[in-house]
Formats: structure tokens, C-alpha cells, sequence
């Protein structure tokens, strides 16, 4: 299955809201119910979302005379993820429904192939330095779900699983939405793969106590320097794998590494609604009247990345 294709003039997406419970796909047929399943996390993942903006482009030229603006909303519905503007401006580089929906699913397919590519490229290094098979620690969710197919981090998972090279995945629940616990821990069952869940909180821990052999990561922007911004809680976890002397590997599509921003401080990072951590499935947890900063990604700086893969180098 396709986490989001193109069907019929419109946008088919997988509900990542309804995981791991229901497999609920969703009909978008304009750029607002785009938007709005972007923001609300039902259509995320960056790569995935490098997708979702090229296109909405595609549909924005079908439903749409002002598709500027309606570019325009779609690249602001998350300003982290440098993915989701990249696809959209992609796709503006063309004129007419036509040859933007051509260059919009040339992204899709490109998007297949490149995590396969990267996938295989994270195994063989990791192999390169450490006899499998591996114990690999992993954040967030960047499998299948986070792209079209296949996966980022989870795609190197993936690669040494079907080389028989890979012992355990540990994989962090992810609060406060869950990412990890819902979407990562289905897939590895999905896959076959042995994995046990963690408390966020423990993931340093598991690392300290020399449970993993490496910790592999996504990222939704590599800057220029090549600090990481990622999940918020990727940078305790790249703190505690340089303390104990293991890789840290992100894996990312070439998309992902944005060379116009200077370093991780130049990101916005996104802060979300309070209730998200004050409340827990729509019941409130914490006492009325309490506040939240809510970071949904962190930066990891570039001293404590062993190394970025992407589908065509390692650096």
C-alpha cells in the first residue's frame, strides 16, 4: 500500500490518524482537505510530504485559477519540514494541470526509488563497521509511512532485515503523538521484524545499558552544516549514543538537505497546541489552567552524527 498516491484527479492518503487500529484512506479533492491533513498529522512523514506538496500543486491547477495562492497556503501548513515547500516549488517550475501533474508524480516514483537506494546504502555501512546481526535503536516514525513506500530510517531497517543481518529494533513511543508506539512498532510487525517499545524517556537509557549497536534516524531538514532537525527527542538520543561510542545515522532523502539554511538555528521549529501533552486520547491529564511548550522537532548538532545517507552519497 501507498501511503499517498494520485487516483482519478485527486489524492488518496493513507489516515495515519487511524493507525494502527484502523486502515481509513482518505479522498482529498482539494487543497484545503489537503492542508488540513497535513495539519493535522493525517499525511506527514517528510519525504511523504515533499510528495503531498507536489501534488497539491497537481490539484491546485485542476480546482483552482489562483494556484500561487493556493501554493502559498500549502507550503505554510508546516514550516519545519523543509520536504513540503521543496515539492511544492518543484511543481511551480511548470505551467499547465498537465505538465505539473507529469512532474509532480516523476517526484512520487523518484521518492520510491530513493529510499530503496538509501535504504541499501544505510545497511552497507553500518555492516561495513559492525557485525550483524544488529541491535538498532531508531525515533519518531520514518518508515513506509513517512514516504510512499519503503521508508528512511526504517528503510535501512528494512534492507538489513532482508539481508538476515538485523537482531532487534527498539523504538521510542514517541509522545505526545505517538508516532513511534502507532505507526514505527506496526510497521516493524508488518515487516516481521523483532522490536520492543520504549518510553521516550528511556531511549538514552537502552542505548547506556549497550542493548543497540547503532541508532538510525530520519530528519525533516539537514542544514547547510549539517546539523539535524528531527522529531523532538532525537537529540538526547544522538547525546547518548556519543557517550557510549556507537553510530548515530540519519537517513534522508537528497530533498531533505536544505543548503539555503546555514545551520539548525536557522530553522523554525514548530511548537504545537498545548493540549497534545496536556491531555492524553481527548481526555485532560494535567490540572486546568497548565501550560505546555510543545517542540514537535529539536536540533541535533553535527558533531553527533556519525553520518547522513541519503540515496546518493554518505557524508
Amino acid at each position: 500500500m501507498r501511503t499517498l498516491d494520485w487516483v482519478d484527479d485527486r489524492i488518496v492518503a493513507l489516515d495515519q490518524t487511524r493507525l494502527p487500529h484502523d486502515v481509513v484512506l482518505l479522498d482529498l479533492r482539494t487543497v484545503d482537505e489537503l492542508i488540513d491533513a497535513i495539519r493535522t498529522l493525517a499525511v506527514r512523514g517528510a519525504p511523504a510530504l515533499g510528495v503531498a506538496g507536489a501534488l497539491g500543486v497537481a490539484l491546485a491547477a485542476r480546482t483552482t485559477d489562483d494556484v500561487p495562492a493556493a501554493a502559498a497556503r500549502l507550503r505554510a501548513a508546516r514550516p519545519t519540514a523543509v520536504n513540503l515547500a521543496w515539492g511544492v516549488d518543484q511543481v511551480l517550475q511548470h505551467r499547465g494541470a498537465d505538465a505539473m501533474l507529469a512532474a509532480a508524480l516523476r517526484i512520487r516514483d523518484d521518492d520510491i526509488a530513493s529510499s530503496r537506494a538509501l535504504g541499501a546504502r544505510g545497511a552497507e555501512w553500518l555492516l561495513e563497521r559492525v557485525d550483524g546481526p544488529l541491535n538498532i535503536h531508531t525515533h519518531c516514525n520514518a518508515g513506509a509511512l513517512a514516504c510512499v513506500e519503503w521508508g528512511t530510517a526504517l528503510g535501512v531497517v528494512r534492507a538489513l532485515h532482508e539481508r538476515d543481518a538485523l537482531g532487534h529494533v527498539y523504538a521510542d513511543e514517541t509522545r505526545p503523538l505517538l508516532q513511534g508506539a502507532r505507526l514505527t512498532v506496526w510497521e516493524l510487525a508488518e515487516m516481521g521484524a523483532a522490536h520492543t517499545l520504549v518510553a521516550d524517556s528511556a531511549g538514552p537509557s537502552v542505548i547506556a545499558n549497550g542493548l543497540v549497536h547503532a541508532v538510525v534516524v530520519g530528519a525533516d531538514r539537514i542544514a547547510a552544516n549539517g546539523d539535524v532537525v528531527n522529531k523532538v527527542g532525537t537529540y538526547p538520543l544522538a547525546l547518548a549514543a556519543h557517550r557510549a561510542g556507537i553510530p548515530f545515522v540519519v537517513a534522508a532523502p537528497e530533498s531533505t538537505v536544505d543548503m539555503a539554511t546555514a545551520t539548525g538555528a536557522d530553522v523554525p521549529i514548530e511548537v504545537r497546541a498545548d493540549a497534545e501533552v496536556t491531555a492524553f486520547a481527548g481526555v485532560r491529564v494535567a490540572p486546568e489552567g497548565t501550560r505546555a511548550l510543545n517542540y514537535a522537532f529539536d536540533v541535533t548538532p553535527r558533531d553527533l552524527v556519525s553520518a547522513i545517507v541519503t540515496e546518493a552519497r554518505v557524508f
